[in-house]
């Protein structure tokens, strides 16, 4: 088979694109040497959010455009798949500690008004069940547009739902048609190392799995914890940022002290029981923005990497705008995306 896009990467960017392109009647191969969603794709928090609705810029509102596609996008791979994402658009509560917070999560409602129009909702509330962290104001930021999925039955559906549209999953092969590099931290390094300046990195992240039956409930962010009732009867916690790790898939203290604090800033979740550990390293751009674009100096060759935290919730859009970069020639790239923003920027 003749192949008109090739992709280097089966995480979520690789897998998305692939989707995509597909859905536009692309021939796809997508090689990976480890496999579809063994890197940080497959972690188990899938948290998708929105920054807050103020000081708005073009990262804000691709994140929006993106997370409003999100549940077209898995409604039509898990129709094509027949396994479930674990997607839902549940919304996210934050308590507020002090005066000082609940004055500033007010002052952006008219933000999130005249950004996120009637798509969802921000609010002060006091109204929660006993599915909410601890709060000193009794007050907290309900927003409805944050969502979540199981990342790796996401991943697991989006990988089945290619092989069935006659994508190509493989461990290797020789590049044909335009060639994207999606390749996680490995290739932001390796990148580094080909341009002579600092592209990006990894940052590694350790969360776990609770046996707790939260289904339905909303995302909670609180004391910079992310917890998640999956719908398969389990809970996320997560996760922490390291960028100095000797093994990037070995779980440590860290996650031990990050375990230790889930009692308090859940109490419902106090002695539930431990399912799973897991540590993955997380791809990070210099310019902390998802790294888009040509490969500079290497034509034919694109790059769609530096996901980090927030790559499930930015791949509909990422995927979007690839494959109307490649199979169209139409670059919709934004700027804070593009390779040349990142000259002299620190890592």
């Amino acid at each position: 088979m003749t192949f008109d896009l090739t992709i280097r990467g089966a995480g979520i960017f690789g897998l998305s694109i692939a989707w995509e392109a597909v859905s536009r009647g692309a021939k796809v191969q997508i090689i990976d040497p480890i496999g579809a969603g063994t890197g940080a794709s497959g972690g188990v928090v899938g948290a998708l959010q929105p920054h807050t609705p103020d000081r708005w810029n073009e990262k804000k509102q691709f994140q929006l455009e993106s997370l409003l596609l999100a549940e077209r996008f898995w409604s039509e791979v898990e129709a094509t798949s027949g396994i479930s994402s674990g997607y839902k658009r549940v919304g996210r509560l934050q308590p507020l500690m002090n005066d000082r917070s609940v004055a500033l999560a007010k002052e952006r409602r008219p933000d999130a008004q005249a950004r996120w129009g009637n798509a969802a909702i921000w609010k002060v509330t006091k109204d929660v069940g006993v599915w909410a962290p601890p709060s000193p104001t009794g007050l907290f930021v309900h927003d409805t547009l944050s969502a979540i999925l199981n990342p790796r039955r996401a991943m697991e559906s989006l990988s089945n739902a290619l092989s069935l549209r006659g994508a190509e999953i493989k461990r290797e092969g020789t590049d044909q048609g335009a060639v994207i590099w999606a390749t996680g931290w490995q290739g932001l390094r390796d990148m580094s190392i080909a341009l002579g300046q600092n592209i990006g990195n990894g940052v590694k992240g350790q969360a776990a799995l609770l046996a707790h039956d939260a289904t339905g409930e909303p995302q909670i962010f609180a004391d910079s914890l992310h917890i998640i009732a999956h719908l398969d009867g389990t809970v996320a916690i997560g996760s922490t940022s390291e960028r100095d790790f000797d093994d990037p898939t070995q779980t440590d203290e860290h996650l031990d002290a990050l375990l230790e604090r889930v009692g308090l800033v859940m109490p419902i979740l106090k002695g539930a029981k431990l399912l799973k550990r897991w540590a993955g390293v997380r791809p990070r751009a210099a310019s902390r923005a998802p790294l888009l674009g040509p490969w500079p100096d290497r034509p034919g060759h694109f790059v769609a990497n530096g996901g980090f935290k927030i790559g499930f919730g930015m791949a509909p859009k990422i995927a979007q705008t690839m494959c109307t970069l490649t199979l169209d020639g139409n670059d919709t790239i934004p700027e804070m995306f593009r390779f040349h923003l990142l000259k002299n920027t620190p890592g």
